[in-house]
């Protein structure tokens, strides 16, 4: 969005206390804009449990805003996370998929619980993500992608509203992550060195698995040989696998592929091999085609699965009502419930995303 788009309007800036937020604050001020920055708290549902670095983070974003005479306003969603978003994350391994809580944190706290307290008041949320919009000669508003590969977090934003892709803001999506630590640098931002997060959305240092066991607990069961039929050992909890998952298993003489989960019997059953082919699958079914633009599905699409700097190839094929994509070769790994983020063919506009709803299904398992 041009500057000249964007003078008049009211700004909110989402000021995490991360270099990339930071920046975003630099940029509009540049512009000549003095936008109102929001820290969101999340935190740990018990404080005293988990370590969080919410306290640094608060401390990086008031010195931000502070810099560029902004104000700066602490908005609570940590309800609203704990209730929506772990609830999702836990329905969904509790039915053997494989979920991502960072991609509904997009949809339902930063560009919705955040909304729904502070965010209406403003026309535009802008935000540190690296990603892009554009407007077509029809006036409809696209997501599209950054210039940094690795960085690209288009497949984070795919699952949010038409409506609230229509007031996200990307100042600095047209950078590289280079080019941002350069401009905290030159700025004496006191973020411009802090490492990237890690892990899951808000929550710090929390390890994934923890997550999980905090809320799931440990339910033993049997690790199976899919070829053989063989037992190989015990698992804790089919939770805490996912489909082509090959390390963090504890199993002798492997490496061992994660291939298929049984929730009924709660059985986890494994491949042996460096490359088994029943890892891999080519052809999957998506459920409930979320659109971020209202746009027909190409045919021939680029896509992504897992958050990787590559994009896959395939076409799309609509059969008996439902989606299904035919990738031009073996995916590694593919999970139902994962998220399938479609692009056009030069991977540069994104038309939304689904969760996989059957998958390996061309190797019978």
């Amino acid at each position: 969005m041009k500057a000249e788009e964007i003078i008049d309007k009211r700004i909110a800036v989402l000021l995490s206390g991360g270099v990339d937020s930071s920046v975003v604050v630099c940029e509009l001020a540049r512009q000549g804009l003095h936008p109102d920055c929001f820290y969101i708290k999340i935190g740990p549902e018990e404080q005293e449990e988990w370590d969080c670095t919410s306290e640094e983070d608060l401390e990086m974003a008031t010195a931000v805003a502070a810099k560029y005479g902004c104000r700066l306003e602490v908005v609570d969603c940590h309800r609203e996370y704990w209730d929506e978003v772990t609830r999702y994350t836990m329905e969904k391994v509790k039915a053997g998929l494989t979920p991502n809580p960072d991609v509904m944190c997009n949809r339902l706290i930063k560009f919705g619980a955040f909304h729904e307290k502070r965010g209406h008041d403003y026309d535009l949320i802008a935000t540190g993500h690296y990603a892009q919009t554009e407007i077509d000669e029809e006036g409809r508003k696209w997501l599209t992608t950054s210039p940094d590969p690795v960085k690209d977090q288009t497949d984070f934003l795919a699952q949010i509203y038409d409506w609230q892709l229509k007031k996200a803001l990307f100042p600095i999506g047209h950078h590289v992550k280079d080019e941002v630590r350069q401009i905290a640098e030159r700025e004496h931002l006191v973020s411009a060195r802090r490492k990237d997060s890690q892990g899951i959305c808000f929550l710090g240092k929390v390890n994934y698995n923890d997550y999980l066991r905090r809320y799931l607990g440990e339910l033993p069961g049997d690790v199976i040989e899919l070829e053989t039929g063989r037992h190989i050992g015990q698992h804790k909890g089919l939770w805490f696998h996912t489909i082509g998952q090959r390390k963090g298993m504890g199993l002798g003489g492997g490496p061992w592929f994660v291939v298929k989960k049984d929730m009924e019997r709660n059985v986890l059953f494994v491949s042996h091999g460096y490359d088994p082919a029943t890892a891999y699958c080519q052809h999957f079914g998506l459920c409930d085609f979320h659109h971020l633009t209202d746009a027909q599905l190409p045919s021939r699409i680029t896509f992504k699965i897992r958050h990787t700097p590559d994009y896959l190839t395939g076409h799309l094929e609509q059969e008996d009502g439902s989606l299904v994509v035919h990738a031009d070769k073996p995916i590694h790994g593919v999970a139902p419930g994962q998220f399938c983020v479609v692009y056009d063919e030069r991977h540069h506009r994104c038309y939304g995303s689904a969760e996989i709803s059957s998958a390996l299904r061309n190797l019978g398992v």
